[in-house]
């Protein structure tokens, strides 16, 4: 009798946890994304043409992915949600963007409805408004859970693709990130480069 409640109990748990995760997966396909344009495939990585943009960023003391992953989505995701002069909610974009330096430098970008007089002010002062130009990258995408190692084999295997079909790229390397960290299924993130 007891094993049979137990296992009741863990399925109720895994149906429910099936229900969060349907849930997630649909919320996610009205996110606003950073638009941009395909302009050729070449092997693993797609070249890309972002449209300008409005971000909300921070520029953290730190390289270490994991500790800038936290302060920064703790900054920003506290500005968006409410953390700010008018206590307004500023509705979550995707994706998530991390400069791959030195220094990390995490960027949200602004919903198209706002433009920067209309935000309100954040309540913490490192957080700033960046117009972001034009720009055209590589980039490469893998699954699962990113982290530091896998940012850097795939920021590698980025490098060796444009070195093999000479194209030139900068020192501006980002990590994408498409998805809330309690999402479990198709999870989606992406190494880019600026190109020269």
């Amino acid at each position: 009798m007891k094993m049979k409640t137990i296992l009741i109990i863990l399925g109720v748990i895994f149906v429910a946890f099936l229900i969060f995760q349907a849930y997630f997966m649909y919320a996610q396909k009205d996110i606003e994304m950073h638009q941009y344009k395909t302009v050729k495939t070449i092997d693993d990585i797609e070249i890309r043409k972002y449209e300008s943009a409005l971000f909300t960023s921070i520029k953290l003391q730190t390289s270490d992915y994991d500790k800038a992953g936290t302060e920064g989505f703790n900054a920003l995701g506290g500005y968006i949600f409410g953390n700010n002069e008018t206590k307004e909610n500023i509705a979550m974009t995707s994706p998530v963007n991390m400069s791959l330096e030195d220094s990390v430098t995490m960027q949200f970008m602004v919903p198209k409805q706002y433009n920067k007089e209309d935000l309100p002010k954040p309540n913490q002062s490192n957080i700033e408004f960046k117009q972001m130009p034009e720009k055209t990258v590589a980039a490469i995408s893998f699954g699962g859970w990113a982290d530091k190692e896998k940012i850097e084999k795939y920021k590698s295997l980025l490098k060796e693709t444009l070195d093999k079909n000479s194209i030139s790229y900068t020192n501006k390397f980002s990590f994408l990130g498409y998805n809330a960290p309690f999402e479990v299924f198709n999870r989606k993130n992406e190494v880019i480069v600026e190109l020269k």
